[in-house]
């Protein structure tokens, strides 16, 4: 070995030295939820899901991902979720309440936050969690393709069919503003090349979930409906018509435009919630 070689090697030796080691994974019996960091379980520093009731306007929705969740945590037969639609209306609130619910009545299931751009490390958790005697919910949040590429077909191939299936226990539940997930531009339907196959390939991804769940913009007598649950369970007074004031300088009527309301309420009331 040349001087110029050792010098490289004792470099190399001291920057390992300095490098810190990779965090051991947290253990996953042991907390409600985890979030997938660094190609491993780290357990989540606070997990505080809302309260299921006061998750206003999407009755219908909310029964159908806790029946499907207490199904999981049974051990039963359980759907991938595809929760779609309007922005503010619950659909990332509604996962974690599902999975804080669940445990409040004694189910032995956790909650898994997965980055979306951390899809290709699924395999490495599947491998983590498939031999623990607990469900685990895997949270995709916000999820979205600018295109319907590798990652895309990768993620479907992880639902249903391929090598590395997500295993037994655990089910994704993926939060999206598109019901497709991927965009359907125009130029695709006016093309002559097999235009019904290229929007086909692009609706294959939503149709591997077991269960998809619209979310829309509520109308005004459930905006007003929330904001009342807010107020009243925070000991605060509103008028309905500054309420819909507010909404509409927003331009939507939601749930988390109600919340905003209700912290702009406490703020005036010189309350903290």
């Amino acid at each position: 070995m040349t001087g110029n070689d050792r010098d490289i090697a004792r470099i190399a030796d001291a920057l390992e030295r300095l490098s810190p080691p990779p965090p051991a994974p947290a253990d996953a019996t042991a907390y409600p939820a985890y979030v997938w960091r660094g190609g491993t379980l780290a357990a989540a520093r606070a997990f505080e899901p809302l309260p299921l009731d006061i998750l206003g306007g999407i009755d219908a929705q909310r029964a159908a991902v806790v029946e499907n969740g207490r199904r999981l945590a049974a051990g039963h037969s359980a759907h991938d979720v595809l929760l779609w639609g309007a922005r503010g209306m619950g659909k990332s609130a509604l996962v974690k309440s599902m999975v804080g619910a669940l445990q409040a009545d004694g189910a032995d299931i956790a909650l898994v936050e997965i980055p979306g751009d951390r899809l290709a490390e699924l395999p490495a958790l599947f491998a983590q969690i498939a031999g623990i005697g607990r469900a685990f919910v895997l949270f995709i949040d916000d999820l979205g393709f600018d295109d319907n590429g590798g990652e895309a077909r990768h993620l479907r191939s992880l639902l249903e069919g391929g090598a590395e299936a997500r295993p037994a226990n655990a089910r994704l539940h993926v939060t999206s503003n598109r019901r497709h997930i991927v965009p359907r531009a125009m130029e695709e339907q006016q093309s002559a090349i097999n235009p019904r196959d290229v929007i086909d390939d692009r609706m294959a991804l939503s149709d591997r979930f077991g269960l998809s769940l619209g979310f829309h913009n509520c109308d005004q007598d459930t905006y007003l409906g929330i904001v009342e649950t807010y107020a009243r369970l925070n000991d605060l007074a509103f008028d309905p018509a500054d309420a819909l004031l507010w909404a509409t300088t927003r331009g939507s009527r939601s749930g988390r435009v109600a919340w905003h309301y209700a912290v702009e309420l406490a703020g005036r009331a010189g309350k903290h919630i």
